[in-house]
């Protein structure tokens, strides 16, 4: 039953508001951040379960009524419950929506990739109009865009380009734009009038937030040792030099250039510090060269996502089975209905999971 979750929501609820009054998390703005964030989400989901329950209970009392003797107070019931019921189906279905997880990365800015696919130079034309189309949407919508590549052909063709689109929730409305994209249309300089089947791939990825390396100091193995090489009688004496392990990556970093040790570990941590943030930036990179992968399949014609037939005026996505008779307001920028149509989609199939 929905009203099952109640209870465990309003205990995060208050496990966060305790989270939010320690010390130790208002000094980390990142965590705070994050914690504020999922509280103040958190806040309408109760509200809404609070009128959830109240709303069972006069449902309760009115069905009650009608097993009773009262025939009066029956007939009053009666109205009362139906308008009661429809209330019921009515927040029931916005609380699965409320509880559908959200995706982290949906509030994110994103990066838009695009590369002309097969097809020659029709692909490079239509990987532009591509461009100019969500140039146009991310205009509208307010948002702002900043070229990171950009590879152009002639006569207006683009062979690949990448830019990011930063705003409020970019990457939950442009991420079912990832895929191939199928054109069908007469070049200008086909004669014969003969239609061209040309695609674009588009990958749209999630900005990456800046890594944080953070080592916990339990995880490190400090050794000290005599330093060795030049340095005079300070070298014989003290144990000055620094190893230190960083045990879950096996990585290890030493310093003996200064008397202190104190002064050696700082450096040392620094050096580790900074091989960690390597790692994890080649990571990340890593990640983002694979999610790239999986998004755009091989850019082949056949691996398509949505088609633009120009000679029908029409535009068809293949996953939702959706066709508009709307092309050039579509590929003008008006993506609006397609997104719109996407997200529903999605929302359907996982309120079907829940």
């Amino acid at each position: 039953m929905l009203l099952d979750k109640h209870p465990i929501l309003q205990e995060k609820f208050e496990a966060l508001e305790k989270q939010l009054s320690d010390p130790e998390v208002i000094a980390d703005s990142r965590r705070y951040a994050d914690l504020a964030r999922e509280h103040r989400e958190l806040q309408p989901i109760l509200a809404t379960f609070e009128s959830y329950a109240q709303l069972m209970e006069q449902i309760r009392d009115d069905e009650e009524i009608l097993t009773g003797s009262d025939d009066e107070l029956k007939d009053i019931v009666r109205g009362e419950l139906d308008s009661l019921l429809e209330q019921q189906e009515q927040i029931e279905n916005k609380l699965k929506m409320m509880l559908i997880p959200k995706d982290p990365a949906d509030r994110k800015n994103a990066i838009v990739e695009i590369r002309a696919g097969t097809g020659g130079e029709e692909a490079a034309l239509f990987a532009g109009d591509l461009l100019r189309m969500y140039q146009r949407y991310a205009e509208a919508s307010g948002w702002r865009v900043e070229y990171l590549g950009l590879h152009e052909l002639g006569g207006g063709g683009v062979k690949e380009v990448s830019f990011q689109v930063s705003g409020e929730g970019v990457f939950g409305r442009l991420k079912y734009e990832s895929g191939v994209h199928r054109v069908q249309r007469i070049p200008a300089t086909e004669s014969s009038g003969r239609i061209h089947t040309s695609a674009a791939t588009v990958a749209i990825l999630p900005e990456a937030e800046e890594v944080d390396v953070e080592i916990d100091p339990a995880e490190l193995r400090i050794d000290t040792y005599r330093a060795s090489g030049a340095g005079g009688q300070h070298v014989n004496k003290t144990e000055s030099a620094i190893r230190i392990t960083h045990l879950p990556t096996n990585l290890v970093v030493t310093c003996q250039d200064e008397k202190s040790q104190h002064k050696n570990k700082e450096k040392a941590l620094r050096v580790l510090r900074a091989r960690l943030l390597q790692q994890e930036q080649e990571k990340l990179a890593s990640q983002r060269a694979d999610m790239r992968k999986s998004l755009v399949s091989t850019g082949d014609r056949s691996a398509k996502i949505r088609t633009y037939n120009f000679p029908q005026g029409r535009v068809t996505d293949h996953r939702i089975n959706l066709t508009l008779y709307r092309l050039e307001e579509i590929i003008n920028g008006d993506l609006t209905e397609l997104i719109e149509s996407l997200i529903t989609a999605d929302m359907a199939d996982q309120l079907a999971e829940l």
